[in-house]
């Protein structure tokens, strides 16, 4: 078995988390691949890198180095780093929690032992989470892919932007407001649940659309088929505007108009024997507590 490890390497929790793993896998023979910044910052280098780019991944491949698992060690956000860094390649994804509330990175610290065993044995499941492909039409975007979220919002202190958001190329609605989120039933618990949008089970085949503050208490988040398509044209007054995907910001000018559809291809993430959605609702929310 091969496992590629992902992490922040500028925080101390997640390298002493490494360092356990490495020994934990050197003595069931598992064959360890660091990200350039682990390998550097703990000064591993007998353990080989993997490519952090999708040109330097088919010769990394075509060497024979085909990678099993990925192990993603950190928050939410490491994860997502994760995902948008594996892409289309095909590599399940296991999310190791020390961060803080984690609904992607799910197996907490002082669970991995037993967990990694599991994973070992073969004893999990595979699940596809639907991607959103995110296009600029008139601009480049740094990150075209998203597991969680689109999110257009105001830049700085500008007061709030006019979105006029097309469905299939229908005029749905002209959205007064400070921003609006376009989420997969997978980031339904992120930034969307945050501005009181629909908490959706991950393998529900739909894309949420939220407002951020919206001017018109009358216009409420939205549920479409997974399958139907976005586009998005905004209008401020200082002429720019915030695009976030997947919580990687960038400034665009008005003129250039976004496209949303589901991508081609899925994120595929481990759940282990004990995984429930409904049971990590209760404990991530504190219902009934």
């Amino acid at each position: 078995m091969k496992i590629a490890i992902f992490g922040n390497a500028m925080k101390r929790f997640t390298l002493d988390e490494v360092a356990h793993l490495l020994e934990f896998m050197e003595l069931r023979q598992v064959d360890v691949y660091l990200s350039q910044e682990l390998r550097q910052e703990m000064n591993l280098r007998d353990y080989p890198a993997f490519p952090a780019e999708n040109d330097a991944w088919k010769a990394f491949t075509e060497e024979g180095n085909m990678i099993d698992f990925a192990l993603s060690i950190g928050g939410d956000g490491t994860f997502l780093t994760t995902a948008s860094i594996i892409g289309d390649k095909n590599i399940p994804i296991v999310g190791v929690n020390c961060g803080h509330l984690g609904f992607l990175a799910e197996v907490q610290t002082q669970q991995v032992d037993r967990i990694m065993d599991q994973l070992i044995q073969g004893r999990y499941t595979i699940e596809q989470r639907s991607i959103l492909a995110v296009e600029g039409e008139g601009g480049h975007l740094s990150s075209p892919f998203a597991l969680n979220e689109v999110a257009i919002m105001k830049s700085g202190l500008s007061s709030m932007i006019e979105i006029d958001a097309y469905v299939n190329g229908e005029l749905l609605h002209t959205y007064e407001a400070d921003g609006l989120v376009i989420s997969t039933p997978t980031g339904s618990t992120a930034y969307n649940l945050s501005v009181g949008g629909p908490l959706m089970e991950p393998h529900v085949k739909a894309i949420i659309l939220a407002p951020i503050a919206t001017h018109r208490l009358s216009v409420r988040p939205l549920v479409i088929p997974d399958d139907w398509t976005i586009d998005l044209k905004v209008r401020s007054r200082n002429g720019n505007y915030l695009i976030s995907v997947d919580g990687r910001s960038q400034s665009l000018l008005n003129e250039v108009e976004i496209h949303i559809e589901k991508a081609a291809y899925t994120t595929k993430v481990v759940q282990l024997e004990e995984h429930s959605f409904i049971q990590a609702l209760k404990d991530k929310l504190q219902w009934g507590k």
